[in-house]
């Protein structure tokens, strides 16, 4: 999960019942198999000195872009999977990018609505039985 961001800062009061998936998210960040992925990514723990602002995570991902995340209505494994999947969107670019093609792909209004002849396997050769 970490190597796709930059940075992660954790926020929530310690008294916050609703702080649960910041702490599970701050174990996930500091276990070493996540450390090993991106040693080059901070994370940082911020306690809120009350109880009235809700826990949030905000994430910075390794193009710049930050991201909010409202931790009180996000179970941890959601805010995990949010992190995976604009991970796999940005490898996704950096790949378009590299081989020089345009991104975002812009497939043409036409194409979208062709039908599609599907492909069948073919069936192996029927091979003589050796007797």
């Amino acid at each position: 999960m970490l190597k796709f961001l930059s940075k992660v800062v954790i926020q929530y009061n310690a008294l916050d019942p609703r702080k649960a998936a910041c702490v599970e998210l701050l174990a996930q960040c500091n276990a070493r198999k996540a450390k090993e992925s991106n040693p080059a990514c901070v994370v940082e723990l911020h306690r809120l000195p009350d109880a009235a602002s809700p826990p949030r995570v905000v994430v910075t991902y390794v193009n710049g872009v930050e991201e909010a995340i409202d931790a009180a209505a996000t179970p941890a494994q959601d805010i995990k999977q949010q992190i995976l999947d604009r991970g796999q969107l940005l490898e996704t670019e950096q790949m378009f990018r590299e081989a020089g093609e345009l991104w975002p792909v812009v497939i043409p209004e036409e194409e979208i609505h062709q039908s599609f002849p599907g492909t069948k396997p073919k069936k192996a050769q029927e091979k003589p039985q050796a007797q």
